[in-house]
């Protein structure tokens, strides 16, 4: 009976669309009529011909849209298949074609076109064939045309294929690297030498990138600016779980969208996953080290009609520790020479939260609300063996005992609001950043000195600093984005971003005789700054033939207010309007190659500490004070860049850079008496501006597979770097050349394993000329007595280093799509990692090493689970909520 009213349906359609077409009627894929084909079928898997549970189907079909004039593809229907992998559609159009995408998780995505055999209206059929006949034999006529309408499409076959199952999301397998307008972006979301880590041991991985035993992170030898999804974080990066990393971009030369703040370095931006799939997935995490530290985490996502909810956490331990040894000869008249052995212990952990909800509210707007809060706690101990010389004759031998406790709080928030107008990438969003952090700190410092005979020469020494400092940093931004034409755009936006930081730092010294601490006003400070930066942007883009250009200028401004609480000391520094063009240029040469040229210009404001005309005593030996006359070092910027994927699953990028700096911001060191003992001399560390600093240099990464399921990634970064200053008579010039490497294998073995090797070198390298308390990117790092850390100065550098990591993994995969993987890690196997520097001044020469945890052995286990399930739905079928546009170009 069903079939006999189809048919019926169909003739009254046929015979209405015939006879009596209205105006436009015969434009293809205009759905008129009622609807009655049916389709059904069955989805199986290609090799084991077994029935797929939950694959998700979606039916697109093609309307015409009366803003844009032209047909735009829609979600007819959407659904999954039953446990035994049949499906089933009725009531469909029979007019024009449609297409069935069928996706499930672990195999490669099929398209089938399906055509009822009816021409919408047209004297053919789809494909030329002429509609059914409704005259001669009834019964024949019937027959025939309820075959067209009700189609069997036999078994749909999935053949099995790479997955990434991080999401637990159907994608194809992500490039690992790819060359966008205005920067390079680096899938890292199955690097699984450093799963359970932090980002910073996700840096160590990415090609561009040096790490040092810190974590600092340098770009083409200088600290870029640290973005969270595309927005100025107080985050470092060791406190950012790897797990939740999607993606790193890297930003070398910004254009006029992006703050102009930041030098000569350009952005590192840092995308965390967010699913926005229909139905629920997630994960959990376990492991521990060598050490037995542990981590453990977990990641849920939810897409329920409009809302869209995720949350993610993690838990941290972590044990360091680490061995230096420091020589230093200074220059005075007694040819004082120090010797320095330590060995460091820090041990915490800490913990992070993320949340949060998209609201899409129609297929125009979608607000988003999510925060995040992090906290950790961590203690310090540390023994310093120092022995003094003077001439080459023994003085004494110094055994100083640090102890630390420090915590941190982090809390952020974003409100963002997103619109899409009817025209295809025509949108406008504003949004909010409010980002707040709190740290506070206790070190005691006691230092025993002794004589040659080893008997006590002075009392014991004994300091104690108390610490701690607050910020807030809030971020205002709106950004418009028009495309004019196929081949032309435009984008506007502001930006106001407002930061107030206070530190608090109390120095005392043990009175014996008293018993008692007692604190030293004049060698302690709580300072407190505001920095307010006012920005403007404008860029346009067209196209023409194989040729992109983009165009942009932006205007900033801004000001620092700074001052000492319980003194009458402030300064003020206002930095006027500057402007900032960029320029891109690309030339598509191919489908796989193309070749960019891009200029930016940059300012690096100098820091509230940099400025700050105030003595920091928290290190006796190395004091530091602010330079108030400190002006902006301003950066020019040029790259060729040249992309080509020549094969498939190969990538190769090369990259010619050049940076020109003026007024490069640098330390330097002076001698003076000492504010605690004027007696005494000690060396300052200030800031000053060199006259000009120049950098070139060229970047060359290949990956490409050496033979099957064996993906080889090469990165070598050769580059230039020449400073010109004098500094009250201090020459500063310097240049070297230097060079790193980095190797990249991952090899794919039967049974769900996969091995992962990667190895770096870094040739000598001179020692970036930036820095200062509160940096750039707020990287953050070490430091120790004589500047055992990183000792940034205007002559030194940091000696040749190399380490290779090892990781192996295996996946199991379970019922419903589910995974299993477990993970087991070494970081720097062959126990060759060091990091030694050497700096120099008209005062002393000093030589450091270090080494810090070598060889630590960490399991991961990792539990994926997630459904795409048409049951969560509010409605029977889900249209256009989860497509890649709808009629008007949607969401």
């Amino acid at each position: 009976m069903r079939r006999i009213i189809a048919f019926v349906a169909v003739c009254l359609s046929l015979s209405l669309g015939l006879s009596a077409q209205p105006p436009g009627a015969g434009r293809a894929g205009n759905f008129t009529s009622m609807n009655a084909g049916h389709i059904y079928g069955k989805v199986v898997d290609a090799k084991t011909n077994r029935g797929l549970d939950g694959a998700s189907l979606q039916l697109i079909g093609n309307r015409f849209d009366s803003v844009n004039k032209k047909m735009v593809q829609f979600t007819l229907r959407a659904g999954i298949t039953q446990p035994n992998g049949d499906f089933d559609f009725d009531q469909l159009p029979v007019f024009g074609k449609l297409t069935l995408r069928v996706t499930a998780i672990g195999y490669k995505d099929v398209s089938q076109t399906i055509d009822f055999g009816f021409g919408g209206g047209r004297k053919g059929g789809a494909n030329g064939s002429q509609a059914p006949a409704t005259s001669g034999d009834p019964s024949s006529a019937m027959q025939n045309m309820m075959n067209m309408i009700d189609r069997d499409l036999g078994n749909i076959k999935l053949e099995p294929a790479e997955t990434n199952l991080e999401n637990v999301t159907v994608t194809s397998v992500k490039q690992l690297f790819e060359m966008g307008v205005d920067r390079k972006v680096f899938n890292v979301d199955r690097n699984i030498v450093s799963q359970g880590q932090t980002a910073t041991e996700v840096m160590k991985q990415i090609p561009s990138l040096s790490v040092d035993i810190d974590g600092n992170v340098t770009m083409r030898n200088a600290t870029p600016q640290l973005f969270i999804d595309g927005r100025p974080t107080t985050l470092t990066l060791d406190q950012i779980p790897a797990d939740i990393i999607d993606r790193v971009e890297l930003i070398t030369n910004p254009s006029a969208r992006f703050d102009a703040s930041g030098g000569n370095a350009g952005i590192l931006n840092i995308v965390l996953k967010k699913n926005k799939r229909i139905g629920y997935n997630g994960g959990l995490r376990f492991g521990v080290d060598s050490r037995g530290k542990i981590n453990t985490g977990g990641d849920f996502n939810l897409r329920q009609g409009k809302l869209n909810f995720f949350l993610n956490g993690m838990y941290n331990q972590r044990l360091s520790k680490s061995t230096s040894n420091t020589q230093r000869q200074n220059f005075d008249q007694k040819s004082t020479a120090f010797t320095q052995n330590s060995n460091g212990r820090n041990e915490g952990s800490m913990a992070f939260i993320r949340g949060g909800f998209d609201f899409l509210a129609d297929n125009r707007n979608t607000f988003t609300l999510s925060g995040n809060y992090n906290r950790g706690q961590f203690s310090n101990m540390e023994t310093q063996l120092i022995d003094s010389l003077s001439q080459g004759t023994a003085l004494s031998n110094s055994n100083r005992t640090t102890t630390t406790e420090a915590n941190f709080r982090n809390w952020g928030s974003q409100f963002s609001y997103k619109h899409n107008f009817a025209k295809a990438g025509h949108e406008w969003t504003a949004d909010v950043n409010y980002n707040s952090s709190k740290n506070d700190n206790l070190g005691n410092f006691v230092t025993k000195t002794y004589n040659v005979v080893n008997a006590s020469s002075y009392p014991d020494f004994i300091q104690r600093t108390t610490g701690g400092g607050k910020s807030t940093n809030l971020v205002i931004q709106t950004d418009y984005d028009n495309p004019i034409t196929d081949k032309k755009k435009v984008e506007f936006g502001a930006r106001v971003q407002i930061r107030d930081f206070e530190n608090v730092n109390s120095q005392a010294f043990y009175n014996s005789t008293t018993g008692s601490f007692i604190t030293i006003p004049s060698i302690s400070a709580n300072y407190m700054y505001t920095d307010k930066v006012y920005a403007a942007y404008g860029t346009y883009g067209f196209k023409a033939k194989n040729w992109s250009y983009q165009f942009g200028l932006r205007a900033e401004s801004s000001d620092y207010n700074g001052k000492l609480a319980g003194k009458d000391s402030a300064f003020n520094v206002n930095f006027p309007i500057s402007l900032f063009p960029s320029l891109f240029i690309t030339n598509k040469m191919s489908d796989k190659e193309d070749i960019q040229f891009n200029y930016s210009r940059r300012i690096n404001r100098p820091n509230f500490f940099q400025l700050m005309p105030f003595i920091d005593f928290s290190d006796p030996q190395n004091l530091n004070v602010g330079n108030a006359g400190l002006k902006p070092e301003f950066t020019n910027s040029f790259e060729v860049s040249y992309n080509n994927n020549y094969k498939k699953g190969a990538n190769f990028l090369a990259s010619v850079f050049a940076k020109y700096n003026t007024d490069l911001i640098t330390r330097y060191q002076y001698k003076a008496p000492s504010p605690i003992e004027p007696s005494d001399s000690v060396i300052f560390n200030t800031y000053a501006n060199a006259n000009e600093s120049f950098t070139y240099g060229i970047e060359l990464t290949n990956r490409m597979p050496v033979v099957k399921n064996w993906d080889l990634t090469v990165n070598l970064n050769v580059f230039n770097s020449q400073i010109n200053g004098n500094i009250l008579g201090q020459e500063l010039k310097q240049q070297r050349t230097s060079w790193f490497v980095k190797v990249n294998n991952s090899i794919k073995l039967p049974k769900g394993f996969t091995i992962q090797l990667s190895g770096d070198y870094y040739a000598k390298t001179v020692l970036p000329q930036e820095g200062g308390r509160g940096g750039r990117g707020g990287f953050g790092g070490g430091g120790m007595m004589f500047g055992g850390g990183q000792q940034v100065t205007a002559q030194g550098y940091i000696l040749p280093r190399y380490s290779f990591d090892i990781a192996v993994r295996k996946e199991w995969q379970l019922k419903g799509g589910n995974t299993l993987s477990a993970n087991l890690a070494m970081n720097d196997f062959l126990r060759t990692q060091k990091y030694g520097t050497h700096s120099e001044s008209i005062y002393f020469v000093q030589d450091s090493e270090r080494r810090r945890d070598p060889q630590i052995l960490r399991l991961n286990l990792q539990w994926r689970f997630g459904k795409f399930d048409a049951n969560l739905f509010k409605r029977k079928n889900n249209r256009q909520e989860d497509s890649d546009g709808g009629v008007m170009g949607g969401m």
